[in-house]
């Protein structure tokens, strides 16, 4: 796929997300697992981060402060909504979520050519 295709899935994805995060939360969903949440923010992030690698070029610090800011924002935009609640752990899991992607892309592509340039 081309970075145009990489882009309009980064954007819709953005979109989708953040939609998903504002929604209300049934207590059946919640009731899963303990931490379902910070798992559902993780698998988020670690998504949000290879689209937006492959959609990009941009350096990986660059790639890491901008999904770091949204995780904030996402935080920031809970704590305003009566029914959701901001969260440090949530917000960790985001981080920890985008960090994984790019850390095992470092440790894979190390010594290889960059197959995006």
């Amino acid at each position: 796929m081309t970075r145009r295709v990489y882009q309009a899935i980064f954007l819709i994805s953005i979109v989708a997300f953040t939609f998903l995060f504002a929604k209300e939360v049934k207590g059946s969903v919640t009731n899963l697992f303990p931490h379902v949440d910070k798992v559902a923010h993780f698998g988020v992030f670690f998504i949000l981060a290879i689209i937006m690698d492959r959609a990009f070029k941009l350096p990986l610090y660059a790639q890491i402060f901008i999904l770091a800011g949204y995780g904030a924002s996402i935080e920031i935009m809970q704590d305003a909504l009566p029914y959701r609640q901001a969260s440090l752990g949530d917000f960790a899991a985001d981080f920890i979520g985008a960090a994984s992607y790019f850390l095992l892309k470092v440790i894979f592509t190390t010594g290889k050519k960059n197959p995006y340039d």
